[in-house]
């Protein structure tokens, strides 16, 4: 099985291009941050490289900037190719397969940029909307609120 779950935020804008039959695609990076950082030490970053291809591309570009939250899902995918010396190059990637915001509207307000009707693009049903409070902990549900 092959994938890919990220949370973090975009290195640079997105950069948006179209293949030579027209087809959108777009590059980014992900600056996610590493889980432990070492005492007096500044936490680490890894910089992943993602590409979205048609509409996910065309969302992306229009809706997302540098240092924008973002939650995405897609499958890593290696290429290689020869350079313009006649060098081998290779690249690893993880191809979008879902895209969804990761930050609540007011710190888009403060960062500016997102709309307020922000939402996800897949390919799948939307999921509900979280409510809103502190995305890295669990907010309280009383049991009158579950569904079964």
């Amino acid at each position: 099985m092959n994938r890919v779950v990220l949370l973090g935020r975009l290195a640079r804008d997105p950069e948006l291009r179209a293949t030579a039959s027209g087809i959108p695609v777009c590059s980014f990076t992900v600056a996610c941050d590493r889980r432990f950082q070492r005492q007096g030490e500044e936490r680490q970053a890894d910089f992943i490289s993602c590409v979205a291809w048609r509409q996910q591309a065309e969302f992306l570009a229009k809706y997302f900037a540098k240092g924008h939250r973002i939650c995405l899902e897609g499958s890593i995918q290696t290429r290689s190719w020869t350079d313009d010396k006649g060098e081998k190059r290779y690249a690893t990637e993880v191809m979008v397969d879902h895209i969804e915001f990761a930050q609540s509207k007011g710190e888009a307000s403060m960062g500016g940029g997102m709309p307020q009707a922000a939402g996800s693009y897949n390919q799948r049903p939307a999921a509900p909307a979280a409510p809103a409070g502190d995305v890295d902990s669990f907010m309280p549900i009383e049991e009158d609120d579950l569904p079964f």
